[in-house]
């Protein structure tokens, strides 16, 4: 797996966040079973970064916790099938991995919404990375099944990591 990773901030962490980062996508993908290796570009950006980057691809104008820009189009979560004939769309031909997608993260909101929460940095930047990448796999949580679906996935991602509220 490769991560591009990027902080345009001056947000510094009291732990390994591109690690974590990491950790938790590694994590998403096993869950999942991919079955591919994958590159994910990941960008730590501030809530006006975010904003622009919402009001330029979504047409919102404000800022949010967390983007992502999934490549693959599902037919189903979680099925990693690539049409045939279109593989050139979906894999780096320097390194054979699929590109997964994009996350962009806003430290800002992190940040705040750990403390609005009442848990560390470090929960709520996973929780937010398990989120994307779970988007990134094709879930949305558009209906209440599908949110549903969404949250325990999410918590039992952060739980086999040991990233519970109370721990991280």
């Amino acid at each position: 797996m490769t991560f591009y990773v990027e902080n345009e901030t001056e947000t510094a962490y009291p732990f390994d966040w591109e690690q974590t980062v990491k950790d938790v996508a590694q994590a998403v993908l096993k869950v999942e079973g991919c079955p591919w290796q994958v590159q994910v570009n990941v960008l730590l950006t501030d809530n006006e970064g975010i904003r622009e980057f919402n009001r330029q691809y979504r047409q919102i104008d404000r800022e949010t916790d967390v983007l992502s820009f999934p490549n693959l189009e599902y037919d189903r979560p979680g099925e990693f099938r690539i049409p045939q004939g279109l593989e050139a769309d979906y894999f780096d031909p320097d390194s054979g991995e699929m590109i997964l997608g994009d996350i962009i993260l806003s430290a800002d909101r992190i940040a705040a919404q750990a403390e609005e929460y009442g848990h560390s940095l470090r929960r709520e930047l996973a929780f937010l990375v398990a989120h994307s990448m779970l988007h990134l796999c094709g879930y949305d949580h558009m209906e209440p099944e599908e949110a549903a679906v969404m949250e325990q996935k999410q918590e039992q991602i952060l739980t086999s990591l040991g990233i519970t509220r109370e721990t991280a």
